[in-house]
C-alpha cells in the first residue's frame, strides 16, 4: 500500500512538473522584454558587473547598452535553458530510487535553482557574445557565431549543474558516463521537441539548419566525456587483468 502511494505522489509530482514547463513555455512564446524584466533585469546587472558596460531599459525592446550597440532582448532570457534545467533535477529526482518518498518542496526549490543557474548562464553568454560581436567570424555570420556560443554556453551549464547535482546527491560515479546522457537527452527535448510540438518546423530550412547545429555540437561537447570514460575503463581493465596474470605466473 505504502509502495503504491508513493508511486501515486510521483506520478502527479512528474504531472506537476510538466504542466510547469509547458506553461512556461507557452508564456515565453508570447512575452514581450517588459514582460520578462524578471529574468532579464538581473541578467543585466550581472552582465554590467562583469563586463563594466552599462544598459538601460527601453520598453518594448529590452536593454540597450550605452553606446547603443548591443541589445539584451525577450531571445536573450534564456528561458529555454530555464525549462531545460529545472526538468532536468525536477526529472532526475523524480527517476531516481523509487522507494524513497519525495517531498513537494523539491519543485520550487529545483525552480529557484534553475533560475539562479539560468542568471549566471546567461551573464557568461552575454559577456562572451559583447566582446566576439565585433571579431569577424570569418565564414560565420554574427547571428550564427551567436548562435554557436549560446549551445556551447547552455549545454556546458546543464552539464555542469547535472555533475554537480549527482555528485551531491550520489556516492556513485561509476556510471556517470552513462548519466551524462540524460542531460543530452533533457537538452534535445526542449530544443527539439517542444519546437516542433509548436509547428516550428513550418519555418523550413530556416530551422532545420538550426537544428542541425543544435543536434551536432553537444554531441561534441560530450566526446571528450566519452573518450575519458573509454579510455578509464580500459586502463582499469589492465590494472585488473595485470595482477591477474602476474598471480597465475607465480602459481606456475
Amino acid at each position: 500500500m505504502k509502495k503504491r502511494s508513493l508511486n501515486r505522489r510521483r506520478i502527479a509530482q512528474a504531472v506537476v512538473v510538466l504542466v510547469c514547463v509547458f506553461a512556461l513555455k507557452h508564456y515565453y512564446s508570447t512575452a514581450t522584454a517588459d514582460q520578462l524584466r524578471w529574468i532579464l533585469a538581473p541578467t543585466a546587472v550581472c552582465v554590467e558587473v562583469v563586463s563594466g558596460t552599462s544598459f538601460e531599459f527601453e520598453s518594448g525592446a529590452g536593454y540597450k547598452s550605452s553606446d547603443q550597440s548591443f541589445l539584451i532582448a525577450s531571445s536573450c532570457a534564456g528561458v529555454n535553458f530555464l525549462i531545460a534545467a529545472f526538468l532536468l533535477l525536477s526529472m532526475r529526482r523524480l527517476l531516481g530510487d523509487p522507494s524513497k518518498s519525495i517531498k513537494w518542496g523539491f519543485i520550487p526549490a529545483a525552480a529557484g535553482i534553475a533560475y539562479l543557474v539560468t542568471i549566471i548562464a546567461n551573464t557568461a553568454r552575454i559577456a562572451i557574445a559583447l566582446r566576439s560581436h565585433e571579431f569577424d567570424g570569418g565564414w560565420l555570420n554574427p547571428s550564427q557565431l551567436h548562435r554557436i556560443e549560446g549551445i556551447f554556453i547552455y549545454f556546458g551549464f546543464l552539464l555542469l549543474l547535472f555533475v554537480t547535482s549527482e555528485s551531491m546527491t550520489s556516492n556513485d560515479n561509476s556510471g556517470l558516463f552513462k548519466k551524462c546522457l540524460f542531460p543530452l537527452v533533457v537538452y534535445y527535448a526542449t530544443t527539439f521537441g517542444m519546437p516542433i510540438a509548436n509547428g516550428a518546423y513550418r519555418q523550413g530550412a530556416a530551422f532545420w539548419e538550426h537544428s542541425l547545429i543544435v543536434l551536432l555540437i553537444p554531441l561534441v561537447m560530450i566526446l571528450p566525456v566519452a573518450l575519458f570514460h573509454f579510455c578509464r575503463s580500459r586502463f582499469l581493465r589492465s590494472e585488473t587483468i595485470r595482477p591477474r596474470a602476474w598471480l597465475r605466473t607465480q602459481s606456475s
